[in-house]
Order: structure tokens, then sequence, then C-alpha cells
């Protein structure tokens, strides 16, 4: 008995005397295992010895939102806003934006974003600016809110055009992205033809070689539009040549199951996007939607 406690307060000892930040970067290997529970505990800890620790509330967060505790988790993006360094704050409020995406709520998601959209232009770092343009617009086109999709994308388009020597490729990465951004919407319509035309304009921008590693998007996005064109077949075969390590990718290619009455492939794919431990706005489309499907 006497060697037991003798142990308990070694180990206690050991836990009080752990640097905060080395007990964040064990809770960030943690989340990326997705030992969740664990990573928050840790988490804890850290903020237990040092309660203004910036990384340790913007770990907290992302754990939270994982978890589902999104009130919970805009507590702690709250706390990182307000004591992260000047060069984290951007980091900060796009987390924030992503907490409000996985609970849904595009218009307070939008908030943040148009603040790092701000700050970006602010600073005169015009390519931070027009990427973050094209999340907010992102999040719109999910929310189906596709006027607002349409501006922003517009917004994140002619931000990159005012990079001073924007270098040819990075010109055709700006041009592509637009039309992808173009085609999804024109499919969120139900206009064939637009979307049809601008899926030709990104083909012809791959086919130019520019961007080899901007490839994997086209099946994406030929899935995608499939998917909203009612062709569930088609975004089928196309999805499946995507990222299926990528949780968005994956929620669409089970809703395209679904539409098919494969039930036993949506569902499975609905149980692969519970692997991803991202905090991104792919996985705040994807995640919530996989566990509200799984729990059915």
């Amino acid at each position: 008995m006497r060697r037991l406690i003798w142990l308990l307060a070694l180990a206690l000892f050991a836990a009080q005397t752990v640097d905060p930040s080395d007990l964040v970067k064990q809770a960030q290997k943690l989340t990326a295992e997705g030992k969740e529970d664990e990573a928050l505990a840790l988490y804890r800890q850290a903020l237990a010895r040092s309660p203004e620790l910036f990384d340790a509330h913007l770990g907290a967060g992302i754990v939270l939102d994982l978890q589902g505790a999104y009130k919970e988790a805009r507590q702690h993006f709250e706390k990182a806003i307000l004591v992260a360094p000047d060069e984290s704050k951007y980091q900060a409020l796009v987390n924030m934006g992503v907490s409000y995406a996985f609970d849904g709520n595009a218009k307070s998601a939008s908030t943040f974003y148009r603040q790092a959209f701000d700050r970006g232009m602010a600073a005169q770092d015009l390519r931070a600016a027009a990427e973050t343009a094209n999340a907010l617009g992102r999040i719109y086109l999910e929310s189906n809110d596709l006027d607002n999709a349409a501006k922003w994308y517009q917004t994140g388009y002619e931000t990159s055009r005012r990079q001073p020597k924007l270098p040819a490729d990075q010109a055709d990465l700006w041009d592509l992205r637009w039309a992808h951004a173009q085609a999804r919407i024109a499919a969120r319509k139900g206009n064939a033809a637009d979307a049809h035309t601008q899926m030709a304009i990104v083909k012809g921008l791959l086919d130019k070689g520019t961007n080899p590693d901007q490839q994997v998007q086209y099946p994406y996005l030929v899935g995608y539009v499939a998917l909203y064109l009612k062709d569930y077949r088609g975004a089928i075969a196309a999805l499946t040549q995507a990222d299926q390590k990528d949780p968005f990718i994956l929620v669409l290619l089970a809703q395209a199951y679904e539409k098919a009455h494969d039930a036993a492939n949506a569902r499975q794919c609905y149980v692969e996007v519970l692997a991803s431990s991202a905090h991104s706005l792919n996985n705040a489309f994807a995640r919530p939607l996989a566990k509200k499907k799984l729990a059915r």
C-alpha cells in the first residue's frame, strides 16, 4: 500500500512539473490519432497550469468541435482570439469560423471569416485574403445561399488577380478555382449547361499542365456536379476516383450511394468520414452529417 501511495505521489509530481507546452504537443498527437478524450484531458491540464496558453485553448476547441460540443468549443476559441499573438490572430478567427460551420451556422461563421478577410486585406496579404474569400464562398454554397456564394467566390478571384507580378501558373490556378466554383454553383441551381461549360474550362486549364497537383480536383468536380444534377451513378463513378481520405468527398459519395439505394456502401462512407480528425471546412460539412446518419 505504501509503495502504491508513493507511486501515485510520484506520478502527480511528474504531471505538475511537465511544461504545459509539452502537454499541448502530446495532446495534438493524440488528436491526430483520434484519441479525443485523452487529448482533451491533456489540454485541460495545460490550461490549469497556464490559463492564457493560446495553443491549449485552440486545441481544446478543436477537440470539442470533433466531439460535437460546439458551445464549449467556442468558449475556448473566444479565449484563443483574445490571447493570440498578432501572427496567430488569423488562425484563431478562422478556427472560430470553422466551429460555426460544424454547427451549421453560416451566418456566424461568416462573421469570423470576414474579420480574417479584412486582416488579410489590411496587411496587403492578397493571397490569404483571396483564399479566405473563397472559403467564405464555400460556406455559403454548402448552406445553399447561392447568391452570397457567387459574391464571395468572385471576391476571392478578383482579389487574387490584384496580386502584383502573379506567376502564370498561379494565374491559371485562380482561373481554375473560379471556374470550379461557378460549375458547382450552377449545379446547385440545376443549370446543367452552365455547369458543363465551366467544367470544360477547368479541364482545359488542367490540361495545360501548369498545376499538376490540382488534377485531383477534377473527379471531385465531376462528381459534385453529377450529384446535384441527379446523375447518381455518374457521381459515384467520379467520386470513387477522387481523394478517398477527404471527408467531404466521402460524404458526397455516401449521399450518391443513398440516392442510388445502396445503403451498405453509403453507411461505409459515413463510417470512414469519422476517421478524420481535421478541423477544416471539409470535415465541418461532413462529420456532423455522418454522425447523424449513423445514429439512425
